[in-house]
């Protein structure tokens, strides 16, 4: 046992001895992370341009999904991009970042995550999508949210059977809000999110403007809405709607041979993708900026 615990406390030093510069050094001359967020996305509408967003962290060969070393990776080869991860809860109570119910595709081991306890999960390695272990472990989301820090925003994708206000009070606790932006599958969602963290960025389905009267109805800030509206290029109808009332689009370009400047041609302010650094390299392209234009909307 006296073993065991020393290899727990050796991997809880290796995980959180990352390096505070990894992912900042090509973003040292613009800011990181947006000082505020509706402001950015507006930034974003108004100059026409359109920002990354890491599916799972981005993870590639040798880099799981969800790890802290594959958000710094993804840093490194697409600065200024976000990061979506995903959050899970353990049967003792500790939120972690992991998409799937059970930790056998994603782990070294096996089970329901509602089943398993931290320590058990410390236990586990993680694989990449190759299924090649990789030296990293499940973080939890309050190491994430240190890590990101000044880093990155992050986007929260609060899996089933996890409790908003888990999340809202982790968030709190690591005094992120402002850096943070929760995702939420329906006016629904989106709105008893509101009512528990008005100050929250949210990003949320919307298929027509009358889900946005909605949300208005109910008192939720528009401004801090912005707009999940698929995984095809949305209808030029829809995105000039949500920008006659303030609110941005997100969509997804998942799959290989994509073409991501079809996401600013389409009008979306930010762009959920799998690869971020090609992503970013194909945006660049386009903009006709020096370097990747959306990183001027953080400033």
């Amino acid at each position: 046992m006296f073993a065991a615990i020393l290899a727990l406390a050796a991997c809880d030093a290796q995980v959180g001895d990352y390096d505070p510069s990894i992912g900042s050094a090509q973003s040292s001359e613009v800011a990181a992370v947006p000082s505020n967020l509706p402001a950015y996305f507006d930034c974003l509408r108004d100059r026409g341009f359109t920002a990354v967003s890491a599916h799972r962290g981005g993870p590639a060969p040798g880099f799981a999904e969800n790890a802290i070393p594959t958000l710094e990776n993804t840093l490194r080869t697409a600065p200024g991009a976000f990061l979506e991860v995903d959050i899970s809860q353990t049967a003792d109570g500790v939120l972690v970042l992991m998409h799937d119910d059970r930790a056998d595709r994603t782990t070294t081991g096996t089970g329901a995550i509602s089943d398993l306890d931290m320590a058990e999960l410390l236990t586990f390695q993680l694989e990449d999508d190759n299924g090649q272990r990789v030296d990293a472990r499940v973080p939890t989301l309050a190491e994430a949210l240190e890590w990101a820090g000044d880093k990155t925003v992050l986007e929260l994708d609060i899996k089933r059977g996890v409790r908003y206000e888990d999340v809202i009070g982790a968030v709190s606790a690591a005094n992120a809000m402002s850096r943070v932006v929760f995702v939420t599958y329906s006016v629904d969602g989106a709105a008893r999110l509101a009512r528990l963290a008005p100050q929250a960025m949210i990003y949320t389905t919307i298929s027509n403007v009358r889900e946005l009267d909605t949300l208005d109805r109910r008192g939720v800030d528009l401004t801090r809405i912005v707009a999940w509206v698929g995984t095809d290029a949305p209808p030029a109808a829809l995105v000039q709607a949500l920008a006659s009332r303030g609110v941005e689009a997100r969509f997804g370009m998942f799959g290989e041979g994509r073409n991501y400047s079809d996401a600013a041609r389409a009008h979306a302010q930010i762009v959920a993708v799998e690869d971020a650094e090609e992503a970013v390299r194909d945006l660049d392209a386009l903009d006709g900026e020096e370097g990747y234009a959306a990183l001027q909307c953080a400033n």
